[in-house]
């Protein structure tokens, strides 16, 4: 499943992040980076799929 959010971080951020944390505070914070520059919101994106543990995902 992983993949799957790192593909969709890749081409659409605030999706990755979505799909990992839901409508949070960093769901809206990779929107803001997104729209302030598409690299910065891929690299948010990677960093929360990469750094959130397998049990606290919901």
């Amino acid at each position: 499943m992983d993949l799957i959010r790192i593909l969709a971080a890749i081409f659409l951020p605030p999706l990755g992040v979505f799909l990992q944390v839901g409508f949070g505070k960093h769901f809206w914070l990779n929107i803001l980076l997104t729209l302030l520059g598409y690299i910065p919101g891929i690299i948010h994106a990677v960093w929360i799929i990469a750094r959130t543990p397998e049990h606290s995902r919901i």
